[in-house]
């Protein structure tokens, strides 16, 4: 996204921070964070692709208004077993569950990365982001190895 930042990054995400103290957090969009280009260890992608992503779309739909299920994770809420339309795709449950795995080894390292990102631009200017990472980082330091 920092192409379409206009001004510096920290200044821009406070900005953006404190639009959202100003209002009923009802009203605020929901954030839905996917990865669907994984692959298994043959090299085979786990998801049909970009044609099927409106499925995922559909349970976030259904999910903000409270209608799909989800599993909390230390990540978020990922969709439960079953909540995804599958329909007529050739997704197996196996693909499934690896898709909504949640890998700690794996996420603890994009932790390392988002705070080597961080470094860049001085966020430490802004703590509630760091506050977020440390909780992230300490929910994943939970789950087993």
């Amino acid at each position: 996204m920092l192409p379409f930042i206009g001004y510096h990054v920290c200044d821009y995400l406070k900005h953006w921070l404190e639009i959202g103290k100003r209002t009923d957090p009802d009203k605020l969009p929901r954030i839905y964070y996917v990865n669907w280009f994984r692959k298994d260890q043959g090299g085979r992608w786990l998801w049909p692709g970009f044609g099927e992503n409106s499925r995922v779309l559909k349970w976030i739909v259904q999910r903000s208004l409270g209608e799909a299920e989800a599993v909390k994770t230390p990540i978020g809420n990922m969709p439960a077993p079953g909540a995804l339309d599958v329909e007529g795709l050739d997704v197996s449950a196996a693909d499934m569950a690896e898709l909504l795995r949640v890998d700690r080894d794996e996420w603890l390292a994009e932790v390392a990365s988002i705070r080597e990102h961080y470094a860049r631009y001085d966020i430490e200017r802004i703590p509630a982001l760091v506050k977020q990472l440390d909780a992230l980082e300490a929910r994943l330091r939970q789950m087993e190895a």
